[in-house]
């Protein structure tokens, strides 16, 4: 019969463990402690040696790693988020950034521009009156916080497929990178770029994207965490170099999916 091997912790481990947890950023510090991972478990995942900090922190780095690729796996490109009435609109809708509400970005959409670079043939910026003129869509679909809340909201604009399409990016690219006004900045992969739920999201609740929310376009992924959803777009570029993002590279998973 298979007998499970008992890995000992260690005071000293365990003490850099919670040194190691303390220093994570608060939401990942919660998802890692609601997952309940031990020293024991982050040995028999990884096969590391977890003797100091910098070991625990590569062990982390590759549990990390580990579930990028795993729900990359699973992910199903066809795969529809569940969409639900208006009447359960969360109302009001939540403000959530790493910075405080007063400190919203305020843009002037007459002379924003969309730039484009990297793997995409038409790099001519866009207008917000012209991404306005492409056909549009809406869904009420749920945002999840990695903080553990969530809150049901109606978003309109233009498929970012759509989009990809029209600017003759390289759908065959490993990576999609956004950069905001407010600094903030991510990336997705190609798989959920062309998920026919990804938005760039140019309305909320049937009017104009507030500033709060993201004006003048934000991309809207209900397949995706709440921090994966970057607003106040100025740039997107398409990549087979993998870019990182505001929060992961901070130690969030970068998949982040929903």
């Amino acid at each position: 019969m298979f007998k499970k091997k008992i890995i000992p912790i260690n005071t000293i481990g365990a003490a850099m463990l919670v040194d190691a947890i303390r220093d994570t950023p608060g939401a990942s510090r919660r998802a890692f402690l609601q997952r309940s991972l031990t020293l024991g478990g982050l040995t028999l995942l990884t096969g590391c040696s977890l003797n100091d900090a910098g070991s625990i922190e590569a062990a982390l780095a590759s549990v990390s790693r580990f579930n990028d690729k795993a729900q990359g796996l699973l992910f199903d490109p066809s795969q529809l988020a569940p969409t639900y009435p208006e009447s359960m609109i969360t109302r009001p809708f939540p403000f959530n950034a790493y910075y405080g509400i007063d400190e919203v970005r305020e843009i002037d959409g007459d002379t924003w521009r969309l730039e484009l670079s990297g793997l995409v043939a038409d790099r001519k910026p866009w207008t917000l009156a012209r991404l306005r003129a492409m056909p549009q869509t809406d869904q009420v679909t749920r945002h999840i916080c990695v903080e553990g809340w969530s809150a049901i909201g109606k978003w309109g604009g233009v498929p970012f497929s759509t989009f990809l399409r029209q600017v003759g990016a390289d759908l065959s690219a490993k990576y999609v990178g956004f950069k905001c006004a407010d600094d903030y900045y991510t990336s997705i992969d190609m798989s959920t770029a062309l998920h026919p739920q990804t938005l760039m999201a140019l309305t909320y609740d049937g009017k104009e994207l507030p500033s709060r929310y993201g004006y003048p376009m934000k991309l809207r992924m209900p397949t995706k965490l709440g921090y994966k959803n970057p607003k106040h777009i100025q740039a997107i570029f398409v990549t087979n170099t993998y870019p990182g993002g505001y929060w992961e590279d901070q130690g969030y998973n970068w998949f982040g999916g929903s």
